[in-house]
């Protein structure tokens, strides 16, 4: 049933209860039967909105981000240009046409877009390309790290064969409230990955929150994996890209 007819279902209800005064007479026959109704309606009409609402949202993202199968601006190029006159010339822009190879089609797509794309567009895309990719738990931790502190992260590997067991893992996915603790090394080398952060060396100031991080039990079961660990300390930041990206993005 679509959201306008829940409406207006619900509406019609409620104007009965106002024009009745059901309120004050639930004791009536059927009024116990005519009040659930009444809530199921406002309940599905409520969730119906709440889908479209996000779909929108959705959709916004997919048009900064999905590739057309004509460039903007191309049919422009390829239509016929006036003379001073107002007459149609003979001359005409034909646009090259897109390979059929999906892959190669993306490509060339993307390469006829680059030619049009200013810069604030080209930025634009390229923020709703990570957007997309981001997880709720991962947009949490940016939004801890844009306040530019550091936050300590470690590397457990064994040390004689130098196979990596722990990567990045972190107290900041407690500090955030993350959902999934235990995928906190996964969300900070996606974010790694994406430019939006980066590891550096060992802070000194950062002493007591590595002791903390040592009691993780994440940590504690990678290094039960090897005989004899060689743990690396670093330190998690926001990166210039991150900054950008947060400031345009933030909520």
């Amino acid at each position: 049933m679509e959201a306008d007819e829940l409406m207006q279902r619900a509406g019609k209800l409620a104007g009965w209860a106002a024009r009745t005064s059901y309120s004050l007479g639930k004791r009536l026959p059927g009024a116990d039967g005519a009040e659930r109704s009444l809530r199921n309606l406002e309940q599905k009409a409520l969730t119906e909105l709440h889908k479209r609402m996000e779909g929108a949202s959705n959709r916004r993202l997919l048009e900064l981000t999905e590739l057309p199968a004509t460039p903007p601006g191309e049919d422009a190029a390829a239509g016929h240009s006036e003379n001073g006159s107002g007459s149609k010339s003979s001359s005409t822009a034909v646009a090259m046409p897109l390979p059929t190879d999906p892959l190669r089609a993306g490509m060339a797509a993307l390469l006829n877009r680059s030619t049009h794309l200013s810069r604030e567009a080209a930025r634009d895309y390229l923020y709703a390309s990570i957007l997309r990719q981001l997880t709720p738990d991962e947009a949490r931790l940016l939004s801890v790290l844009s306040d530019g502190a550091d936050y300590p992260v470690v590397q457990i590997a064994e040390r004689k064969t130098g196979r990596v067991v722990l990567r990045n893992a972190s107290t900041i996915g407690k500090t955030a409230g993350v959902s999934a603790t235990a995928h906190v090394p996964v969300y900070v080398s996606r974010l790694v990955a994406f430019g939006l952060a980066e590891i550096d060396d060992e802070q000194n100031d950062l002493a007591t929150q590595y002791e903390i991080l040592m009691t993780d039990e994440t940590v504690r079961k990678a290094e039960d994996l090897v005989k004899r660990p060689k743990i690396t300390r670093g330190a998690l930041r926001i990166t210039p890209l991150g900054v950008n990206f947060w400031l345009a993005c933030a909520p």
